[in-house]
């Protein structure tokens, strides 16, 4: 039986302030090279794991565009206009156009009902199964939000997730994670600590080792805002900002 797309986290996009700064910065962090994707209307690179793998996109946030620079998901939809209306229907939004880039397909920036921010991607091919992820590819995401419990039930109505275990975090409450075909993620209420920060995915980069990218975040500019630590079942992550303001975070197995 084939993979539907419908769920699968197909691309991811950082949107900055200085895209030639922040190559710079993520190709010493996470060791990609950046390769430059011809016929953008505007210019646009990719971040590559390998010669032959792009891992993410990267462009300067378009002009009149206001919002800080951020990391996007992109999720893969049988058909954009019926995603657009059934995300609608259950109380989120749209935020953007529909961007139609030839060959590649259609997409679209929306907004969950709690106000946390993802794209809808309509391939124009055959998609991959899902793989273990690699070093250099993002292998976690992460919702922190208002409502995590209507969240997990927006998401597994619009994307067919699967609600896989919730975990007790004491006073912050409970860790609930999802999968589809293998594990994908997690989402939670924000702490009190991040109540003047939006609710936000926030997107984890495989890398082989948390602490020595950690030392690379702070000697390239960025920030080490929690960790490195240890999470259930032994990997080790760390929180992050890169020196444009775009939050992300690290994982090693």
């Amino acid at each position: 039986m084939s993979d539907p797309v419908r769920g699968k986290i197909l691309w991811y996009e950082l949107l900055t302030t200085d895209m030639k700064a922040a190559e710079a910065f993520y190709t010493k962090v996470v060791g990609w090279t950046v390769s430059s994707f011809e016929g953008a209307p505007q210019p646009y690179d990719m971040f590559m794991r390998t010669a032959e793998a792009p891992a993410a996109g990267v462009m300067d946030i378009p002009e009149g565009m206001e919002f800080p620079p951020h990391w996007e998901m992109y999720v893969g939809v049988e058909k954009l206009e019926d995603a657009v209306a059934h995300i609608e229907r259950l109380g989120g939004q749209a935020l953007g156009p529909v961007i139609d880039v030839p060959t590649i397909g259609r997409m679209r920036t929306m907004m969950d009902p709690q106000s946390a921010v993802f794209a809808i991607y309509e391939s124009a091919s055959p998609q991959p199964p899902e793989a273990d992820r690699q070093v250099g590819e993002a292998s976690w995401h992460e919702l922190m939000t208002t409502d995590a419990e209507a969240a997990m039930t927006f998401y597994t109505d619009l994307f067919g997730w699967t609600p896989t275990e919730a975990m007790d975090m004491g006073p912050m409450g409970k860790y609930h994670m999802f999968g589809r075909t293998s594990p994908l993620g997690g989402m939670m209420n924000k702490p009190a600590e991040l109540a003047q920060v939006p609710p936000h995915w926030g997107i984890y980069f495989r890398v082989p080792d948390v602490d020595a990218a950690a030392e690379r975040v702070k000697a390239s500019g960025g920030q080490v805002l929690n960790g490195p630590m240890e999470v259930p079942g032994g990997d080790r992550v760390v929180n992050c900002m890169d020196p444009q303001g775009a939050a992300f975070s690290l994982h090693a197995k």
